[in-house]
């Protein structure tokens, strides 16, 4: 059976939550109780064998895990590659998002807290979040961009059938930025009986650690299943995508200290390089910014404003990016690029027809950052985040597929 541990690594917070001169603390002073709150109670759990023990059971019970990891035997076979990819789509709700959603649920009850609150993008984190809400007998409230709501359609569905209440946001750019800052508000309104379950590793202090601590079970179970496999528990490379980062620092975190693994983030390249087209932060040059309650690397405009962002995936389409994965990207501990959406399609329908694998449009994307450096390598052991399944993403994939568009219009008029 897995033995899951909370990890440490050189490139930690301080204990001023900050990672060099990312992180840390920056909110309204209503929040700081609440926040020292949740410091203390995450620290106590961590120390406590009891709470880890219960977050093990339940991810092994309740969530599925360990999740597989999967050769991509064709792909492999074709560049000489040996390829894995961790099936983080194969846990309960479909993505990596449950992990952090259980950990933080546990803690939430454990402060006596008695209503979750939640910002979305690609939805799969609001999902997770009111699973684990309705898994707790808690209330749950989900704040989603107008626009995701629109493209994250299933999802919402979803959310709303579990017991939780979806609040569409119509400010700004109506994606994950705005619904973030309206959560927050919220949290302001009632911190005492509300837990702020944050989405990814990212936030004020101590969110990035803590998500990371609830992720890192991710590359724990690359560790041992690679030695399963190979005999050897280290890859060469591994490929994650980068939104907010949580997936990416789960899998990346118990290799960190490894400087022989090669650790790879991917961004969302989007349409181009122009401004609103993309959302790649450290691979565009991004300044640093202050933006949600924490200091990092922000797309920004010429004034210094949050700029307006573009993915084809909802989940990597955010101004923002986890302290943690800024820090790394400094030091050099972490080598990002960035992928575009028609080179993600692409990747996309490969993984499909070669591996009989339908992903989510957000992991596609370290998919392709793959298959793009594909012919430089040969003969390494190379594992891709698989971080989600791609049913949440079918109207976007089908949007100009005419047959499905028919279907569609026939379905919603009920003229079956």
């Amino acid at each position: 059976m897995m033995q899951y541990a909370f990890l440490s690594s050189q490139y930690d917070a301080d204990k001023s939550g900050h990672f060099g001169k990312y992180g840390g603390r920056y909110v309204p002073e209503q929040l700081i109780p609440a926040l020292d709150e949740l410091e203390a109670a995450y620290y106590s759990a961590r120390c406590d064998s009891a709470f880890l023990d219960e977050f093990s059971r339940m991810v092994r019970e309740y969530a599925g895990r360990p999740t597989p990891l999967v050769p991509l035997q064709n792909i492999g076979k074709q560049y000489g590659v040996r390829l894995y990819a961790k099936q983080e789509g194969l846990a309960h709700t479909g993505a990596h998002k449950i992990n952090h959603c259980i950990g933080q649920g546990l803690l939430a009850q454990r402060m006596g807290k008695r209503e979750i609150i939640a910002e979305t993008g690609a939805g799969q984190h609001g999902l997770a979040a009111a699973t684990v809400a309705a898994r707790l007998g808690m209330r749950c409230t989900v704040y989603m961009g107008a626009r995701d709501m629109a493209r994250q359609r299933p999802n919402v569905f979803w959310m709303e059938q579990l017991g939780a209440r979806v609040v569409s946001v119509h400010a700004g750019s109506q994606t994950l930025k705005e619904a973030v800052n309206a959560a927050i508000r919220a949290w302001i309104e009632n911190p005492k009986e509300i837990y702020y379950l944050l989405g990814s590793a990212l936030g004020p202090h101590p969110y990035p650690s803590l998500v990371a601590d609830f992720q890192s079970i991710v590359g724990q179970e690359v560790r041992e299943q690679l030695r399963s496999a190979t005999g050897k528990g280290t890859p060469d490379i591994v490929y994650a995508c980068v939104g907010g980062g949580s997936n990416a620092i789960g899998i990346f975190y118990p290799f960190l200290d490894i400087p022989e693994v090669e650790l790879v983030g991917v961004e969302a390249g989007g349409k181009g390089k122009a401004e609103g087209d993309h959302a790649a932060r450290v691979s565009s040059g991004a300044p640093v910014g202050i933006a949600e309650g924490y200091k990092s690397l922000f797309v920004q405009d010429a004034y210094g404003n949050i700029a307006g962002t573009h993915s084809i995936s909802a989940g990597l389409d955010y101004a923002g990016i986890g302290p943690q994965h800024a820090y790394l990207a400094e030091k050099g501990r972490v080598r990002f690029c960035s992928v575009s959406d028609e080179e993600a399609i692409r990747a996309w329908k490969e993984l499909a027809r070669k591996e009989g694998i339908l992903c989510a449009l957000e992991s596609i994307h370290a998919v392709a950052a793959v298959l793009r450096e594909a012919e430089k390598l040969s003969g390494k052991t190379v594992v891709v985040n698989l971080s989600g399944r791609g049913d949440k993403d079918l109207f976007v994939l089908a949007r100009n597929d005419k047959g499905f568009s028919e279907f569609a219009a026939r379905y919603a008029s009920g003229s079956f």
